[in-house]
């Protein structure tokens, strides 16, 4: 179904359009979830470790497709808002053939250089080549990566939230049924892990991209629409590389911190790698609600009805709040319970340090849920430097403190030093945010 973000009071419209996007992320990163769980409990805390060891670089070319998810739907809901569906179409064809080109050119270089970085930041001896096979099968899989977030951002611009929702949820339980075939029955190890997230995220794109073109089909339009567009590609260009630059900056931070955490040995490897998986489901969630703001901004913006950005502002907080509730619960009060969901109880030091992560983090996430929103709005504002600017005190921070806390206070410090850049990266993205409602940045416009 189509939705119009543009008419009815965001209260309305926001609560109906965001929560079948958070539900999808929450099957998305579930089925991340069992990847760990599965290798943790039936493959050993090595296993755990060695997927959780190559994560931080999986994240990198993570950045790229959701960069094009964001892109295209920046640029589609602008298009939609402003009834041009001719040129809209175009910017969906010109998106996919974009997307799948730089798909197979990070096929390629990442091939080549899985194993120089993983080398790079030092992944302990004992699980390294382990961790490099998995890399190289996700690899494989890249194409499925970005031709499913491409049409889930499409399918967001023209707000239907509720498509990939079902091709999700579909996706979630059969890589989870693979998951424990390869890996319980078949005893693949990281390889079966990584295999069953290939079979399952290809499936899921190709379905996804069928239905999106039976969609588009119903869209009426003045004429053909030309298959590729530069003008719209830079359009595109110009939402997807700041937001790739963005992730990618944080991602290459994270590198760095991985590097921190391996110093520590494979055991408190393990347990940042359940922990970590556990704060990204949290922070991906809440995501969803930016990036419904984002839909809902551009559209409003694409209408002329920048007025209506404040409101859905307020609720967009108002959502991420709520869901940000039993993440703190249950983080902080349940940790140790959570934490045995991938290990074993002869894997006490892995267990602590997870519990740990989750106990100090598990708080913030009610302040990182409004600059979350805040991204929202920046990004459907297109104002690309603002979201950009906002990493850099967030990546800066978080490797220095990892490193000075460490000396004092051994790998809990890696922990405590998340904070500081997430306070840093909040303060920078309301102070942005306010420049875009007082009209101080001027929109750009998609001609």
């Amino acid at each position: 179904m189509i939705t119009d973000l543009t008419i009815s009071h965001p209260r309305h419209t926001l609560w109906r359009f965001a929560l079948p996007m958070f539900v999808s992320v929450m099957f998305q990163q579930f089925y991340n979830l069992a990847d760990s769980m599965i290798a943790g409990r039936f493959a050993g805390e090595d296993a755990l470790a060695a997927v959780g060891a190559s994560y931080p670089i999986t994240v990198i070319f993570m950045a790229f497709a959701v960069g094009s998810n964001l892109g295209a739907s920046v640029v589609v809901s602008r298009l939609f808002g402003a009834k041009d569906f001719r040129r809209m179409k175009s910017a969906v064809s010109t998106a996919f053939l974009s997307a799948g080109i730089l798909s197979l050119a990070l096929t390629l270089s990442g091939w080549f250089f899985c194993e120089p970085l993983m080398a790079l930041i030092h992944t302990p001896g004992n699980i390294f080549a382990d961790g490099a096979l998995y890399l190289k099968i996700y690899i494989y899989g890249l194409v499925f990566l970005f031709l499913y977030n491409v049409c889930t951002g499409i399918f967001t611009a023209l707000g239907d939230s509720k498509t990939p929702l079902y091709f999700l949820m579909g996706s979630s339980v059969g890589n989870i049924i693979l998951d424990y075939i390869f890996v319980a029955w078949f005893s693949m190890g990281v390889a079966g892990v990584a295999w069953a997230t290939f079979i399952a995220q290809g499936i899921s794109a190709l379905l996804a991209l069928t239905a999106l073109m039976k969609r588009l089909k119903s869209v009426p339009s003045e004429g053909p629409s030309p298959l590729f567009v530069p003008a719209l590609l830079a359009q595109i260009a110009a939402i997807a590389i700041p937001s790739i630059l963005q992730q990618s900056t944080l991602s290459i931070g994270n590198l760095f911190v991985q590097e921190v955490v391996n110093r520590f040995g494979s055991a408190t490897v393990a347990g940042y790698s359940a922990a970590v998986k556990m704060n990204t489901f949290a922070i991906n969630c809440f995501m969803a609600f930016g990036s419904c703001l984002s839909s809902y901004t551009a559209q409003n913006l694409g209408a002329k009805k920048p007025e209506r950005l404040s409101l859905g502002f307020r609720e967009g907080v108002r959502l991420c709040m709520i869901a940000a509730v039993p993440f703190f619960m249950g983080y902080f009060f349940l940790g140790r319970q959570i934490m045995g969901l991938f290990l074993t109880g002869e894997s006490r030091e892995a267990i602590r340090c997870g519990v740990e992560f989750l106990r100090i983090l598990g708080p913030m996430y009610f302040m990182i849920s409004v600059k979350l929103m805040t991204d929202g709005i920046i990004r459907g504002s297109g104002a690309m430097a603002y979201f950009v600017a906002a990493t850099i005190p967030d990546l800066v921070l978080r490797i220095l403190f990892a490193n000075i806390l460490t000396r004092y206070f051994d790998s809990t410090g890696i922990w405590m030093a998340w904070p500081f850049g997430w306070v840093a990266a909040t303060g920078l993205t309301i102070l942005f945010y306010r420049r875009i409602i007082t009209g101080k940045f001027k929109i750009p416009n998609l001609q």
